[in-house]
């Protein structure tokens, strides 16, 4: 496919949210597919975008970024239902020229608020904790052990599934019983939350928190997967695929690199697609989707609902 030009989507709005839901992922540019998608239908927008000068495949100078990335939100503003999210998996870096060289550049920070002043709504930041980053090469300073999800959405009353995330309690069952019992003095803090503490036992497992703590993926990954040199882990997309996506939803990466979230998302039961721009990491992708779909159907996949 090198030197060829990736086809455009259908001129119909519901043809092209169909193409991509068939497909699984399609060889685009995002910037035709998103204004074609129909106004109001998907309900999870999850991405991991080329971060600023991070790799050969994608260079975008971070003085420009936010300006690069706007029109991708603008579209993706009108094809989210009033209860759908959208999730950007995001990284700062350090400046490698101009005036800020050096030092930590501010471009995610003003995305975001760009993003908050498009009228997308500003719901939560999370924290992607990676126990096993590896060394950076710019001092002084230590390797980067986190990178940014920001979780935005359409309206005020967005779909999110706390109990699909909970994690199991750090308390052991006998001593939650005990809890229970406690009928004084674990009601309010003296900070004035006034939350009946002994009703967080009864809901099957604890609030996960805001910092998801999963293991990077690096491209040794075995598989089609693999061949791509960002990959994303499967952990961090099913957290999210599984709290703002319902079980009948349609979640859309725009940048679907090796396929990660529409893999993990049709493992999980959602109707699910992505647009990748370079045709050679399409291909992967449509790989993997069509390896996970023969292990599912040999019933080699366990799924955790």
């Amino acid at each position: 496919m090198a030197g060829q030009t990736a086809p455009a989507p259908p001129e119909d709005g519901d043809e092209a949210l169909s193409v991509l839901l068939e497909e699984g992922v399609v060889w685009g540019d995002s910037a035709e597919w998103l204004p074609r998608l129909p106004q109001d239908s998907v309900d999870l927008f999850f991405m991991s975008p080329p971060y600023a000068d991070a790799r050969a495949y994608s260079r975008i100078s971070p003085d420009s970024y936010v300006e690069w990335f706007l029109p991708f939100a603008e579209a993706m503003l009108g094809a989210t239902k009033e209860t759908g999210s959208f999730v950007l998996n995001i990284k700062n870096r350090v400046a490698k020229s101009g005036p800020l060289r050096g030092q930590r550049h501010p471009y995610v920070y003003q995305l975001v608020i760009a993003l908050q002043d498009m009228g997308w709504r500003w719901a939560e930041t999370y924290i992607w904790s990676k126990p096993n980053a590896i060394p950076g090469r710019f001092g002084p300073r230590t390797k980067d052990a986190f990178e940014y999800v920001y979780h935005f959405t359409k309206g005020p009353s967005p779909y999110f599934d706390l109990d699909a995330v909970r994690v199991p309690y750090r308390a052991d069952q006998a001593e939650i019983k005990r809890r229970l019992k406690d009928r004084n003095g674990r009601r309010n803090t003296d900070a004035g939350f006034g939350r009946d503490r002994t009703r967080t036992y009864g809901r099957g497992g604890a609030d996960p928190g805001n910092v998801i703590t999963v293991g990077q993926t690096y491209n040794q990954h075995k598989g089609p997967a693999g061949q791509h040199t960002a990959v994303m882990p499967e952990g961090l997309a099913e957290f999210f695929v599984k709290a703002a996506c319902p079980p009948d939803g349609i979640a859309i990466d725009p940048f679907a690199g090796s396929g990660t979230t529409v893999t993990v998302a049709r493992r999980h039961g959602r109707n699910s697609g992505g647009i990748e721009f370079h045709a050679e990491y399409a291909a992967v992708a449509k790989e993997r989707l069509a390896s996970d779909h023969v292990q599912e159907e040999l019933g080699l996949l366990r799924v955790a609902n």
